[in-house]
């Protein structure tokens, strides 16, 4: 218990959080947009304590928002004069209504420009993919029977044209379309989608929206990078059309693909670390010329080579299974039992090698042991077989599984090389450890239970927005670690210039901001400080650092 007259608050790693939301603006530019306002807490200062929340790893509820506040120093991270009874959930319903009202996703498009202005990173390549999110409730209609025309549809988990990327067919979903840069994963748009919502269209469409942002804010639009779902010959006519540069993968289902996969070719570009090999071929197709490139990596054709060997083992047993009960069917003549295996084997795995035989038995009419000499009266004739496994054929379906085709319409090899567009199409993971990261159990989001989806989608702009700040602060530190050339120690403690932000937020727990009362007004005291985060601070520059200094 703290002495009479001091208080004390948990600062622990908000101070970071805090430090970065000044720094990139984020309250200054959503109260920039908020003419009307006269509230005790401004949109501005309602957003950062959301994101402050998402960020503090508490999974709270937007009603116990105040709860967590409670022992935080709300003024020293959201400004002069707001409590945690500020923050309660008519003061964040309301900021969410407004972020709708002003369009989540030109928000937050905005603040990714400025947030990229003000700190230098890079975005030539953005990354886009979909995913969704199950939500809890009921989503009724409004009375005219139709929702918010700018709202989001909330669907089932499965309908015909898309599915549950959770696998909870039994809630219902939304889901949200992310774009991040190749350089700190950094989300640069977000586009909230109806709930059965198809890759294939709205790929394409969040593509061309990130695009017109992009140049109604003087950037020069960089590589679009996405999975298999934006890949069509419409999409790419669309892509040639609009002038899109991009990078995709290709489906290994058309004939063209198919084909390519099937190739032996005489020479293989191989990376410096002989764990990537590739070709590629330039090809005519009804959307124009695109380079494709076949590629397999030496981490995914072992595990190829474990799941064939395991689907072979399968397919030998129940082959064993099948063929056992065939041998134990008689028929008439040879012809027979030779046409009865003939059509069996119609459907046996390339990787499995029958050797069959056919057998007559014979057959007496007569009780007991016939003589030596007797002729039997009829005979049958059974198919006896044996299964082996064709390691050399399992081993060619494994290299041509294993792999992928990258497709891009930058076709000159000199400004592009294969192994650029490869470890650019690679980069796609980053992305996905996005929504990883907002499907975190801990995070705020990791199920969503407002009312309404048009909270929804303003909740999406939270999401993000943290996921932004969050990244921004791993990247910058892994930066200046990296130009420094010092370490931290990692979880294990090993050296490590590539800490996480999540392992970083857990060292600094702890750190407590006191205020002690005083005559002339109050001094401010920061208490458990330690070397690791000073140095921390140091690097992630003086916005954050200010937040850990004491004062009077």
């Amino acid at each position: 218990m703290a002495p009479p007259g001091i208080a004390i608050a948990r600062l622990d790693h908000l101070g970071i959080v805090a430090g970065l939301c000044r720094e990139i603006g984020v309250a200054a530019y959503l109260d920039a947009r908020d003419e009307h306002t006269h509230e005790r807490v401004s949109v501005g200062a309602a957003t950062v304590a959301m994101l402050l929340t998402g960020l503090g790893f508490a999974n709270r509820r937007l009603y116990l928002v105040p709860q967590f506040f409670k022992t935080k120093p709300v003024a020293h991270l959201l400004g002069p004069g707001i409590t945690a009874e500020d923050l309660n959930d008519e003061c964040l319903g309301r900021t969410l209504d407004w972020l709708y009202a002003h369009d989540p996703t030109a928000l937050f498009a905005g603040i990714a420009v400025q947030a990229r202005r003000r700190l230098g990173w890079s975005a030539r390549e953005l990354h886009v993919d979909p995913t969704s999110f199950a939500v809890s409730g009921e989503y009724a209609r409004t009375e005219d029977g139709d929702l918010d025309a700018q709202a989001i549809a909330i669907t089932s988990g499965y309908s015909r044209d898309h599915y549950s990327r959770d696998h909870r067919q039994d809630l219902k979903q939304w889901m949200l379309a992310l774009a991040t840069s190749g350089e700190g994963a950094i989300p640069v748009f977000l586009r909230p989608l109806n709930g059965n919502a198809s890759d294939q269209r709205e790929l394409v469409q969040t593509i061309e929206a990130l695009m017109a942002h992009l140049r109604a804010a003087g950037d020069e639009p960089g590589i679009y990078v996405a999975d298999g779902g934006v890949y069509s010959a419409a999409n790419m006519l669309r892509f040639a059309h609009a002038g899109v540069r991009w990078i995709s993968r290709v489906p290994a289902t058309s004939r063209e693909a198919q084909a390519l996969l099937s190739e032996d070719p005489a020479q293989w570009g191989t990376s410096s670390d002989h764990q990537t090999r590739w070709f590629s071929r330039q090809v005519e197709l009804a959307q124009g010329r695109e380079r494709w490139i076949g590629v397999v990596t030496e981490a995914g054709l072992a595990r190829t080579r474990a799941t064939v060997a395991k689907q072979a083992q399968r397919d030998r047993e129940q082959w064993e299974r099948q063929l056992w009960h065939l041998g134990n069917q008689a028929f008439a003549c040879q012809a027979d039992a030779e046409a009865a295996a003939q059509r069996q084997l119609k459907t046996l795995p390339v990787w499995l090698r029958v050797a069959s035989t056919v057998e007559s038995h014979p057959h007496y009419a007569g009780k007991g042991r016939p003589s030596k000499h007797q002729p039997p009266d009829r005979q049958t004739w059974h198919v006896q077989a044996q299964v082996t496994i064709d390691d050399e054929q399992l081993e060619r379906e494994a290299q041509r599984q294993a792999r992928f085709l990258v497709a891009t319409n930058l076709l000159d090899p000199t400004e592009w090389p294969d192994e650029r567009a490869i470890a650019v199409y690679k980069a796609q993971s980053g992305v996905e450890r996005g929504f990883a990261f907002l499907k975190d159990p801990l995070f705020l989001a990791s199920s969503v239970f407002l009312k309404r989806p048009e909270r929804i989608m303003a909740l999406a702009f939270i999401m993000v927005l943290c996921l932004l700040i969050y990244r921004l602060a791993e990247w910058r530190l892994r930066q200046q670690l990296a130009a420094t050339d010092q370490t931290v120690p990692n979880q294990l403690k090993q050296p490590t210039n590539r800490p996480t932000m999540r392992w970083m937020s857990e060292c600094f727990e702890g750190i407590s901001l006191l205020t002690i009362p005083s005559p002339g007004g109050s001094q401010t005291l920061v208490h458990g400080l330690e070397p690791l985060h000073a140095l921390v601070l140091r690097l992630l520059g003086p916005s954050v650092s200010k937040l850990y200094e004491s004062s009077n």
